[in-house]
């Protein structure tokens, strides 16, 4: 298979835009959350010993099938608790959610107008009947942080795979 170089820029800046989703009026003040978004490639390595393990790497050259990881780490640099923050990633066109994805994840398949786990979500048909929706048709995911505490960080992570 072909390496794809050019798709592993157009990923991690994707990755880069984890995206608040606040009310329009949250929006006009500074957040003091602070999100920084990275994409790692999962590479199988195998000891002098021949144990595996798996590491997360800079995704230099990937091919289709090739599993990624996409994180967002945040922080809330402010100094009053932070309640019901939202974090959205859109999942770039390239690649699929991982059907080891965690089953609680939200997320949408409808370019993020309608949000659920993926086993309660459906998508029509050309006929007007609808479809379970699948992991390859995820759009984007989403967290809500209930609070963050002054201080706090954390960091928001979801597999993927190369189409």
């Amino acid at each position: 298979m072909k390496p794809i170089n050019k798709l592993v820029l157009a990923i991690a800046a994707a990755a880069a835009l984890a995206v608040p989703s606040m009310p329009l009026a949250a929006q006009s003040a500074p957040s003091p959350i602070s999100l920084n978004g990275d994409v790692k490639a999962v590479k199988i390595v195998t000891d002098a010993d021949g144990k595996q393990r798996t590491e997360l790497v800079e995704p230099n050259t990937i091919v289709p099938g090739d599993r990624l990881v996409f994180g967002t780490d945040y922080a809330n640099k402010g100094a009053d608790v932070v309640t019901n923050f939202v974090v959205v990633n859109p999942l770039p066109g390239a690649v699929r959610l991982a059907p080891d994805a965690d089953p609680a994840l939200e997320v949408s398949v409808d370019g993020g107008n309608t949000w659920g786990v993926l086993t309660k979500l459906a998508l029509p048909n050309p006929d007007g009947t609808t479809r379970p929706a699948v992991h390859a048709d995820v759009t984007h995911v989403r967290w809500v942080l209930p609070t963050i505490a002054p201080g706090a960080s954390g960091r928001l992570t979801y597999p993927a795979i190369i189409r």
